[in-house]
C-alpha cells in the first residue's frame, strides 16, 4: 500500500515522513512535491505535485492508495486547489484522505477556517473515504517569536487571557503517523489540541524563567497590534492576520480539552517548556 504524502518537504511534511518510516518500508511512500529536487534528502520516491496544475496531479497520484493531504499555505488560494488534489484522488482511485484542518473549524471565528470548512465538505461530498485532523495552534507559531521578545524587552500581542492549547509541531505529525498507519479512523473527525492551555502571560513568565530576563507580556488592542507588526515591515495583510488571530484566541478560539490528540500518540502532547527550550 503506497502512502503519497502532499507537501513533504515543509515543516511538518518532513516529519511526518521521518515518522512514517520508522513504521512502513521507505519505498512504500512517496513524496508529493513542487519541487522533488529539494526532497532528495528525505530517502523516498520523490513526484512533482503542483496544487494548482489540476491537469498534472492524477497522473502523479498513479499507484497511491493513500493520501495525506497537508494543507496549502497559500491562503485564500486553498480551496481551489485542495478541490484539485481531491478531484485528482477520485480519478487515480485513491482510496483514502487524511486532511489536516483547522481545530473546531466549523465553529472558529479565524480567518483561516472558511477554506478548511469548504475544503471538508468537497472531501465529503468526493465518495473517497476520508479523516480530518484539525490541528490546533503549533507551540512554534508563539516561540518563533522569542528572539523579538528577548530584543524588545516584552512579549507582544492581542490575545488578553485567551487559554491557548497548543501543541508542538512534531505531536501533529505523530497523530497523522498515528492515523495513516492503523485502521479504524475512516470517516472520523479529531479535533487536535495540546493537554496543556497557557495564556501569553504564562508564555512570557517562561521565556522570562529560561532566560532569567524580565520578558512581560504586553497586550494590545488588535489594530495596535497590527500596527505595530507593519512598524516593523510585516506586510498589512498578514499584520492584520497575526493580530486577528490573537483576538481569536482571546475568544476561545485556540483551546479545547478534549485530548484527542495525546490519545491519538500514546503520551502526553509536548510541554511549552520544552518547544521554549528549543526555540532558545
Amino acid at each position: 500500500m503506497k502512502i503519497g504524502i502532499t507537501g513533504a518537504t515543509g515543516q511538518l511534511g518532513r516529519l511526518v515522513v521521518e515518522g512514517l518510516k520508522g513504521k512502513v518500508v521507505a519505498t512504500d511512500l512517496v513524496a508529493l512535491v513542487r519541487s522533488p529536487e529539494n526532497a532528495t534528502d528525505l530517502g523516498i520516491e520523490a513526484r512533482t505535485f503542483n496544487y494548482d496544475q489540476a491537469d498534472l496531479l492524477t497522473d502523479a497520484l498513479s499507484g497511491i492508495d493513500t493520501l495525506l493531504l497537508i494543507s496549502g499555505s497559500e491562503v485564500g488560494a486553498r480551496t481551489q486547489q485542495h478541490g484539485n488534489v481531491i478531484r485528482a484522488a477520485q480519478s487515480a482511485g485513491v482510496t483514502w484522505i487524511v486532511y489536516t484542518s483547522l481545530l473546531h473549524a466549523d465553529q472558529s471565528g479565524l480567518s483561516l477556517a472558511a477554506e478548511h470548512v469548504e475544503t471538508e465538505a468537497l472531501l465529503k461530498a468526493s465518495g473517497v473515504p476520508y479523516t480530518i485532523l484539525r490541528n490546533g495552534w503549533y507551540t512554534e507559531n508563539y516561540t518563533g517569536s522569542i528572539a523579538n521578545a528577548i530584543a524588545g524587552g516584552a512579549f507582544v500581542g492581542s490575545a488578553g487571557h485567551g487559554q491557548i492549547a497548543s501543541a508542538a509541531r512534531a505531536d501533529y505529525a505523530a497523530a497523522a503517523v498515528a492515523v495513516l498507519t492503523s485502521a479504524g479512523h475512516q470517516g472520523k473527525t479529531y479535533e487536535l489540541a495540546g493537554d496543556t492551555a497557557y495564556t501569553l502571560t504564562d508564555l512570557a513568565a517562561e521565556v522570562s524563567k529560561q532566560t532569567g530576563k524580565d520578558i512581560p507580556y504586553m497586550n494590545l488592542p488588535e489594530q495596535e497590534y497590527a500596527n505595530l507588526l507593519i512598524s516593523f515591515d510585516v506586510p498589512a495583510p498578514l499584520a492584520e492576520a497575526i493580530a486577528g488571530w490573537d483576538s481569536g484566541a482571546a475568544k476561545g478560539d485556540l483551546f479545547d480539552d478534549g485530548k484527542t490528540l495525546s490519545k491519538l500518540i500514546g503520551r502526553p502532547t509536548t510541554p511549552l517548556a520544552d518547544v521554549v527550550r528549543a526555540a532558545l
